[in-house]
């Protein structure tokens, strides 16, 4: 990773040589996170199409918007004539986007380590390396001021965040994960299954989390699930239902992490005192 005079050379996370003669002026993303930290290493402006997900900042919802991780419109896509396609490793277009002649960086993370690399990717990318590390700086001091919110007393939770109804849940090796034990909480999903689990509905039950966290629009639905209306967490009420908002900000792994961990920790303080 690096420049060099105007050229810019990275290596993407398929471990893809991506070279630009100069700093790209036309970019397309295909993935909110991506959107959001290009946004945030100043370069907004730059973007001329997204991902019909990326909402944020709200400057982004007047571009084009060219589909999904499995739908996107590839013919608008190339009529946006752009210089750099940001896109997820897991998005099957790459090849036939270089197969035209784009170029191409394919990027994702998983845990923090993997959000900092992206970060210092996408800053290489747009030729301005040196705000990669100022704003991983800034997102650790977010987090750290998210630690402070959480009560002495709610440390040590047991905690099952949800990220869909299909029962996958955010592991303990996670970036979710890594920012709820930041914040003091347990999670019960170990990090041996891996940042992103399918789980068995039995787990969860036997694992009787003190705290369930969510999306709002599957909480209603939790005491119907079998054997879940039993589980102490369900019965008390102990269920932090997402807004739409914060689970955009929950569900992204990009620069907005330390707002993320405010999301988590204001869950684990509105439950203080009550087991």
């Amino acid at each position: 990773m690096g420049t060099s005079h105007a050229s810019i050379t990275v290596e993407d996370d398929r471990g893809a040589r991506v070279m630009l003669p100069a700093p790209p002026k036309r970019i397309v993303s295909l993935l909110p996170s991506l959107t959001e930290t290009v946004c945030v290493l100043g370069a907004c402006g730059r973007l001329v199409a997204t991902d019909r997900w990326s909402n944020w900042p709200v400057s982004v919802a007047s571009l084009p918007k060219l589909g999904g991780l499995d739908d996107a419109n590839l013919e608008l896509l190339v009529a946006q004539k752009p210089d750099l396609v940001l896109l997820s490793p897991s998005n099957r277009l790459a090849t036939r986007l270089r197969s035209l002649g784009l170029t191409v960086a394919e990027l994702d993370a998983e845990d923090l380590p993997q959000v900092q690399r992206m970060l210092r990717k996408v800053a290489a990318l747009l030729g301005s390396p040196q705000l990669a590390d100022q704003h991983w700086q800034a997102m650790d001091d977010e987090i750290r001021a998210a630690q402070a919110m959480v009560p002495a007393s709610m440390r040590g939770t047991r905690v099952y965040f949800e990220v869909s109804s299909a029962l996958y849940a955010a592991g303990e090796s996670s970036y979710i994960g890594q920012l709820l034990t930041r914040l003091g909480a347990v999670n019960i999903v170990g990090a041996g299954l891996g940042p992103f689990p399918k789980l068995n509905p039995e787990f969860v039950v036997r694992a009787q989390p003190d705290l369930i966290m969510l999306s709002a629009s599957e909480a209603a639905s939790l005491a119907r699930r079998p054997g879940w209306s039993n589980m102490k967490a369900v019965r008390g009420g102990r269920v932090c239902a997402m807004p739409p908002a914060d689970y955009d900000v929950l569900s992204r792994p990009g620069p907005r992490l330390g707002a993320a961990a405010k999301v988590l920790a204001r869950c684990l303080a509105s439950f203080k005192g009550g087991a």
